[in-house]
């Protein structure tokens, strides 16, 4: 007898249909075909096992499995299910009149109880899409799954239970998952808030600015001067994640198995800190069969690189492409994949090996040469894709013994909200571009002009500083967003001055 059941495999962040054809004639034999990875292969003992403990068995006949399209390689545990149901329909252990009307993705334990799948969410949004009345999955994964409206998700906990559905000896009760209230009952602030800093007021500032363009930035200070204490506040002030941006990062999240079981949606803008001994590929993704990096991970949130200089040049380089064009292609002979990887970039680093400035007072001193040398670690390029370079200094007794809080992270971020929706409004035809970081050429002429003692204030900063069309289109990209905080519609020369202030790194002498 022939019997279809359906699976999904997931590639990149998409899912694709994968039709498992289960055929048992006389004979004897087991044969899977269709490209399956030696996890699928060794299914059959797992399946074995998992019936025998439920009172079923693998039929003693000959059994051919065909995971349709062959020529898609398959990989991963989640296809036992798949197949269980599959032999157990085809040898007429169980009614097979259902079936194919369902998505059925799990992992078996020899018990018969199941393990969470990877990429519920991507195999989920396919199956409504491809029409399918329902999917059978891990209970772990069915409220990640349950975000999909339109589609019945099942999520149990035993094989037991899938065959006495299909058996019509029990319902099973659907997870229903009220998208919209989930979200917004999960938008909670992260425990970081910028009124523990004290001092650092200017750099608050250059944050307040960065999260409000969603530009990239860079803190450069000695050791204990706050940089990362600053850097782990920044997704609190960033404004909260729309319903589209929620579902793009869950998606992400999903195909490496990292969604929580009880959030199922992530409402939260994540917040990546890879160490400085990560790989190129860990960083932007690929491998044998490709996975999303960290920058992907990152994408709609923030990724903090801590001693920027300690990295690899080569992963730093690899780095440069995404930063500008917000996805990363991984291409392989066979196939190519692309994620997406819109972030925000915050780096930080010592200017020197001691970590301190030219300072003949500091308790490791290092020469305007030794400086040099360690700032050039980091190539020009990679400065140039950053918007807003600043200065961390340390702060002094008088404010770090000071009893009186900062400004919150709320007070802060309705400013954030406020210039976000501005740029919103503004960039409303432009599908693509949703803040002041995102836009290209075109759009900076369009919407970043200047009046004639801008132009000169400018003109004069290029050929002192010695800038490139890229720094260029920085500070009018951070003017622009200094003027949305201000509520201007035109960029003034006070807020070109103020952008130009943050480009430390291109100044001349700045080491000393």
């Amino acid at each position: 007898m022939l019997v279809k059941v359906h699976g999904s495999s997931v590639f990149g962040v998409e899912a694709t249909t994968i039709v498992v054809e289960v055929n048992i004639n006389k004979g004897i034999g087991y044969h899977l075909v269709g490209l399956p990875d030696n996890a699928i292969k060794e299914s059959n003992y797992r399946i074995a096992a998992a019936l025998q403990n439920n009172g079923y068995k693998i039929p003693g006949k000959k059994i051919t499995i065909n995971m349709a399209p062959a020529d898609m390689r398959k990989e991963g545990s989640a296809y036992d299910l798949t197949l269980a149901i599959g032999i157990l329909a085809a040898s007429s252990q169980i009614k097979a009149t259902k079936v194919s009307s369902y998505i059925i993705m799990g992992e078996l334990s020899l018990d018969g109880s199941l393990q969470p799948i990877k990429g519920a969410l991507p195999i989920a949004i396919k199956a409504r899409e491809e029409g399918f009345k329902g999917f059978i999955l891990p209970k772990q994964n069915a409220k990640e799954a349950a975000i999909v409206d339109n589609l019945e998700v099942y999520g149990v906990e035993t094989i037991e239970e899938v065959i006495n559905y299909f058996d019509e000896k029990e319902e099973l009760t659907p997870t229903i998952v009220n998208t919209r209230e989930e979200f917004y009952k999960n938008l909670d602030f992260p425990a970081y808030d910028f009124s523990d800093v004290k001092g650092q007021e200017s750099i608050k500032r250059c944050m307040e600015i960065a999260a409000a363009g969603g530009h990239n930035i860079i803190l450069i200070g000695p050791p204990g001067a706050g940089k990362t204490m600053l850097a782990k506040r920044l997704p609190s002030i960033l404004p909260p994640m729309s319903l589209q941006e929620a579902l793009e990062t869950t998606k992400i999240h999903s195909v490496i198995g990292r969604v929580k079981a009880h959030t199922g949606l992530m409402s939260q803008r994540p917040f990546r800190s890879p160490h400085h001994t990560i790989s190129d590929v860990a960083l932007v993704g690929g491998g044998a069969y490709p996975q999303p990096g960290e920058i992907s991970l990152s994408h709609n949130g923030v990724l903090f690189l801590d001693e920027l200089p300690e990295f690899k040049r080569s992963v730093l380089e690899v780095m440069r492409q995404p930063l500008e064009d917000r996805e990363v292609t991984i291409s392989r002979a066979k196939f190519t994949v692309t994620y997406p990887s819109s972030f925000m970039l915050v780096a930080s680093m010592n200017p020197s090996p001691g970590g301190y400035f030219n300072d003949p007072n500091a308790p490791v001193t290092s020469s305007p040469a030794e400086m040099q040398r360690y700032m050039s670690k980091i190539s020009g390029p990679l400065l140039d894709r950053i918007d807003i370079h600043i200065e961390v200094t340390p702060v002094p007794f008088d404010k770090l013994s000071e009893e009186r809080k900062g400004e919150s992270s709320v007070a802060i971020r309705k400013r954030v909200t406020i210039a976000r929706e501005r740029q919103t409004e503004r960039f409303k035809e432009l599908p693509m571009i949703h803040y002041n970081a995102q836009m290209g050429v075109r759009q900076i002429r369009t919407f970043c002009a200047l009046d004639v003692a801008s132009k000169e204030l400018i003109k004069t900063a290029m050929e002192r500083l010695n800038l490139s069309a890229r720094a260029y289109d920085r500070i009018l990209k951070v003017a622009r967003t200094i003027a949305d905080l201000e509520g201007e519609e035109n960029i003034k020369g006070a807020h070109i001055s103020e952008a130009i202030q943050y480009r430390s790194l291109d100044r001349d002498g700045w080491l000393g």
